[in-house]
């Protein structure tokens, strides 16, 4: 979803066959869940569980760190989209809290 709703996002992934249904994106979009799932299980040391993805995310990688809130939004839209009863307007609340405390971890290591 993401590379479709942002595609300057694409440019991060040269090396990606970015087809729907892609092996890579599919690996990728599994890396992306499990650090969602670590930033879960330590929700009161989000920083900590996430320190080494930040670091590779501002120092190698140097992702433009805007692309955290485009991760969060299209998150929430797959949600509403997959889960639109589940989606009350206090786990919205809560979900888009999580994936802000998740992007600001993930570019504090831009400053």
């Amino acid at each position: 979803r993401m590379f479709c709703a942002f595609p300057q996002t694409k440019t991060y992934f040269p090396h990606f066959d970015l087809q729907h249904g892609s092996a890579q994106v599919k690996a990728h979009g599994k890396k992306v869940a499990a650090a969602l799932v670590e930033a879960a299980n330590h929700i009161d040391d989000i920083a900590g569980a996430l320190a080494k993805l930040s670091d590779l995310h501002a120092q190698k990688l140097r992702v433009d760190p805007v692309n955290f809130k485009f991760l969060g939004h299209c998150f929430l839209v797959v949600v509403a989209a997959h889960h639109p009863a589940a989606l009350t307007p206090e786990v919205h609340a809560s979900l888009d809290k999580f994936l802000c405390a998740v992007g600001n971890v993930l570019t504090a290591k831009y400053r």
